[in-house]
C-alpha cells in the first residue's frame, strides 16, 4: 500500500498537538483527518474509514478509552489500527487502553521520528501475509484466517487483531513454546518496544475468549499452544 493511500484520523483536544501531528504525518505522505473531541472523532472515522486512528486518552465528553471501545464494537473498525497517544503513562491507563482493543500505546512527549516509525511498523505488520492454511481445524477450535473468524465449541467468537495474530502464531506450531522476544518480533515487529505487561494483557484476554487450558505458559520464558 502506498503511503498516500493511507488515511489517519487523529483525535486530541489540544490544537497544538493536532497541528504538530498533522504536519509531520502529511509530510510523510499520509492523508490526515483531525477532530478535537470524541464525538467528532467517531463521526469522522465512520465517514472516511481510515487505516489507522490516533487517540488521546483524556478528552471532554467521550474520552479516548470509551471511544476506542465504541469503535471496536462496530464491524467496520474490527481490524482498524488504533494507537493511544497520551500523557498518561500509568500502568493502569495503558492496560485500560489495550483491554479496549488498542494496537499500541505511546506516551507523550514523543518525537515525530519515533511516532512515524511506530506507525509504519504497525502498518507493515497489518499488510504482511503468511503462507499458512486458510482454515485451521483443531477440533474444538476452528480458525478461518481469511474471515478472521474463530469458532470455539461450535460458537463463533470475536477475537481482536492482536489476540487473533497471537492465536495464529501459537497454533502454527502446537506444543512449541514461543519466546517472548520471538512473539514481540513476529506480532509487533522487530523495531517496536513492547512491555511484558502488554503481552500478558493480550494473553489474558485471549484465554478468556478461547479457554484457559489451550495456552501454555512457561513463566519468564514465553507461551505456546497445548497439543
Amino acid at each position: 500500500m502506498e503511503t498516500n493511500q493511507i488515511g489517519i484520523v487523529i483525535v486530541d483536544d489540544e490544537k497544538d498537538i493536532l497541528e504538530f501531528l498533522r504536519y509531520n504525518l502529511e509530510k510523510e505522505g499520509y492523508k490526515v483527518y483531525t477532530a478535537s473531541n470524541g464525538v467528532d472523532g467517531k463521526e469522522i472515522a465512520r465517514k472516511v474509514n481510515p487505516d489507522l486512528i490516533v487517540l488521546d486518552v483524556m478528552m471532554p465528553g467521550i474520552d479516548g478509552i470509551e471511544l476506542c471501545n465504541e469503535l471496536r464494537e462496530l464491524p467496520e473498525f474490527k481490524d482498524t489500527l488504533i494507537i493511544f497517544l497520551s500523557a498518561r503513562a500509568e500502568d493502569y491507563s495503558q492496560i485500560a487502553g489495550f483491554e479496549v482493543g488498542a494496537d499500541d500505546y505511546i506516551t507523550k512527549p514523543v518525537s515525530p521520528r519515533v511516532l512515524i516509525a511506530r506507525i509504519k511498523a504497525l502498518l507493515k505488520r497489518k499488510s504482511q501475509t503468511k503462507a499458512i492454511e486458510n482454515v485451521i481445524d483443531l477440533g474444538s477450535i476452528i480458525i478461518d484466517r481469511d474471515k478472521r473468524n474463530v469458532i470455539v465449541d461450535k460458537q463463533s467468537i470475536h477475537v481482536p487483531k492482536i489476540e487473533f495474530d497471537l492465536l495464529i502464531l501459537f497454533t502454527s506450531s502446537p506444543g512449541k513454546i514461543f519466546l517472548r522476544e520471538e512473539i514481540y518480533a513476529k506480532i509487533w515487529g522487530p523495531n517496536v518496544f513492547v512491555s511484558d505487561r502488554t503481552l500478558d494483557v493480550h494473553i489474558r484476554k485471549l484465554r478468556k475468549k478461547i479457554g484457559n487450558h489451550y495456552i501454555k505458559t512457561i513463566k519468564g520464558v514465553g507461551y505456546g499452544f497445548k497439543e
